[in-house]
């Protein structure tokens, strides 16, 4: 199994939304804050090569929207998801499968692009199977108020409507501390396992993947950068977020105790880190760049 990191774009997000009810003058000393109040954001994607098998997890925004719908972002650098894999050789009609954390259109909006006339969409990976979970998909479909800009039809649909999608199994519906306690799911057909968090969405997946010796976890939005470490630093934006405490409480304890490497997909200067106990509570351990563990 090889592995890269694929950076498919940055932008900027409000620190204030990023961070909850967490006071600017705390989080500020971790994600400082231009004069707009937002902080650095990156698209970080991660591809599985193995074997015959080549996966991509996530996909960033992608370039199909409007200049007033990126407007709203503040894009920054030059990093792109096609450069990024001519970078290692790759193109994205190589790509054999595309596994999606969740629908946020900043996690999916890649895997979907106009046809060449610009008169409908497609999916962007012609060759590849798209990957999600039924219970996301029905609540990404008939999205609540809050999260409807950010589930986009446009974004989702032509995954199902080309006959490329495919469901893993997850646990049931409900949300209950039982969910909590389960440990990452092996059932799965792809190259990793996955733990399952309902606080930022409704079953969002987070990959865990065995490299090296190592176990390293896709964290997609459970933990968007390495300033989210404590557990009330929960984002504005989580649909329940005193769920999401305990969903990170549970899991970083687990990534203390097991030395896991948390691969931050939001995390514009940090790569991947690992965390430790303290008297605090579990804190940043080191900081590495994907060249540290995938070269």
């Amino acid at each position: 199994m090889k592995l890269y990191p694929i950076e498919a774009g940055n932008f900027k997000l409000d620190g204030g939304a990023m961070f909850g009810v967490v006071p600017k003058s705390l989080w500020t000393r971790t994600n400082p804050a231009d004069a707009n109040n937002m902080i650095d954001i990156a698209a970080r994607c991660l591809l599985i090569e193995n074997g015959d098998r080549l996966t991509l997890i996530d996909t960033g925004m992608g370039d199909k929207q409007s200049e007033k719908f990126f407007g709203y972002y503040y894009q920054w650098g030059d990093d792109t998801l096609d450069k990024s894999l001519k970078k290692y050789g790759f193109h994205r009609d190589d790509i054999t499968d595309v596994f999606m954390t969740h629908l946020h259109f900043d996690h999916c909006g890649g895997s979907v692009e106009w046809n060449k006339n610009r008169t409908a969409y497609r999916p962007a990976f012609k060759n590849a199977t798209y990957w999600s979970n039924q219970n996301h998909w029905d609540w990404a479909t008939k999205p609540n108020r809050r999260e409807k800009a950010s589930f986009l039809s446009e974004n989702i649909l032509p995954m199902q409507e080309s006959g490329q999608l495919k469901f893993v199994d997850g646990p049931s519906s409900s949300i209950s501390e039982e969910n909590i306690k389960k440990d990452f799911s092996k059932n799965t057909p792809l190259d990793f396992g996955l733990f399952f968090a309902d606080g930022h969405t409704e079953k969002q997946m987070l990959p865990m993947l065995e490299y090296d010796n190592k176990t390293i976890v896709f964290m997609a939005d459970l933990l968007p950068t390495a300033g989210h470490l404590p557990l009330p630093f929960v984002m504005g934006y989580d649909t329940r977020p005193l769920l999401t405490m305990p969903e990170k409480e549970k899991f970083l304890n687990k990534a203390a105790d097991n030395n896991y490497y948390l691969f931050l997909e939001h995390d514009a200067h940090n790569q991947i880190i690992t965390v430790k106990h303290t008297e605090k509570g579990v804190r940043l351990n080191e900081v590495l760049t994907c060249n540290d563990l995938f070269n």
